[in-house]
């Protein structure tokens, strides 16, 4: 009995994190078995911003990392890589196999998913996001209350290529700023000497 398909035994996986979330860009991680060697990158919220938004320039900056992911953990012929079906990750994807690597496109489970998703919330915490607004796994609600206390500064952190951002979520974060300075001058002059 013969096997009929070569056995790879260098895996790489690749995984993003903030694609749909509201702030920054999105993070993406690659770990490296069986020696575990993790790296990440970050793509930033530019390539989320117009006019990069709609030239698709998170797409580049995917390949670039893919590059990057290349150049650092020096796959050979016999690297398998598994890719997360995620869009953000589709031309890494392409850039994989017109290299002539093995590519599997997969759902990224357990410890890279964690990695990448714990470098996304770091992110989120060094420009100021406090950390009990990014313990549930939905933070849409969270972020946009939290970009809507400072609005005027925090748009600048969001993905605002984002139709929906555009045409509703916008108005609706300056409505909740609007409502908070309201009822904070409501309680400045209720308790007014």
């Amino acid at each position: 009995m013969s096997l009929s398909r070569f056995i790879y035994d260098k895996v790489i996986m690749i995984d993003d994190a903030g694609w749909g979330d509201l702030i920054l860009g999105v993070v993406v991680g690659a770990l490296k078995l069986p020696d575990r060697r993790y790296m990440e990158r970050r793509i930033p919220v530019t390539a989320f911003q117009p006019p990069n938004f709609e030239r698709k320039a998170y797409l580049d900056e995917a390949v670039r990392i893919a590059e990057e992911i290349v150049a650092v953990m020096r796959p050979d012929e016999k690297t398998y890589f598994k890719v997360c079906s995620g869009y953000i990750l589709s031309r890494i994807r392409s850039y994989l196999k017109q290299r002539g690597f093995h590519v599997e496109t997969t759902r990224i489970e357990g410890e890279l998913q964690e990695r990448v998703e714990k470098g996304y919330i770091d992110w989120c915490i060094e420009v100021g996001v406090p950390p009990e607004r990014l313990r549930e796994k939905r933070r849409f609600y969270p972020l946009l209350e939290w970009v809507a206390e400072k609005v005027e500064l925090r748009e600048r952190l969001v993905k605002t290529g984002w139709r929906s951002w555009r045409e509703r979520w916008r108005e609706k974060a300056y409505q909740i700023h609007l409502e908070r300075v309201t009822k904070a001058k409501e309680r400045y002059y209720i308790h007014k000497p």
